[in-house]
């Protein structure tokens, strides 16, 4: 992908395939410490991710979507993604998405020795998250 003028090259890709490739004026990633904005030159970094909403924009047009884990490789003229789990707004499945919130938040709302509430959280967290993303398409 060749550079454009004020433009930073970025891509997204998952194990199953690559989700963006595209030119953006600038972006922002879910990191492990917590959101960062990316524009052209920005300093180089290596960070991990969590689970988020990444978002990006062109122009006037931003679009987003869903991430889980993974890594971001930030360059002063690329930005690489190398992530877990990737989705578009129109791949998620919002009533699948539905029903994981509904489980994750019985699962915390109970008492039970044996749940395990971390898990649960991210699992909400998840699909609260996939829910967001799926609502701008």
């Amino acid at each position: 992908m060749s550079t454009q003028e004020g433009k930073i090259p970025f891509t997204v890709v998952t194990p199953e395939r690559k989700l963006i490739e595209e030119n953006v004026d600038e972006l922002v990633l879910p990191g492990s410490e917590g959101y960062l904005g990316v524009l052209p030159g920005h300093a180089p970094l290596l960070t991990s991710l969590k689970v988020g909403e990444l978002t990006y924009r062109t122009g006037a047009k931003t679009l987003s979507c869903f991430i889980a884990w993974g890594f971001a490789e930030v360059l002063p003229d690329r930005v690489s993604v190398l992530a877990d789990v990737g989705e578009r707004p129109e791949d998620v499945d919002v009533e699948r998405a539905r029903a994981a919130r509904e489980r994750a938040e019985k699962r915390l709302k109970g008492n039970a020795a044996d749940v395990d509430f971390e898990r649960a959280t991210v699992a909400l967290e998840k699909a609260l998250i996939r829910m967001q993303v799926a609502a701008k398409k």
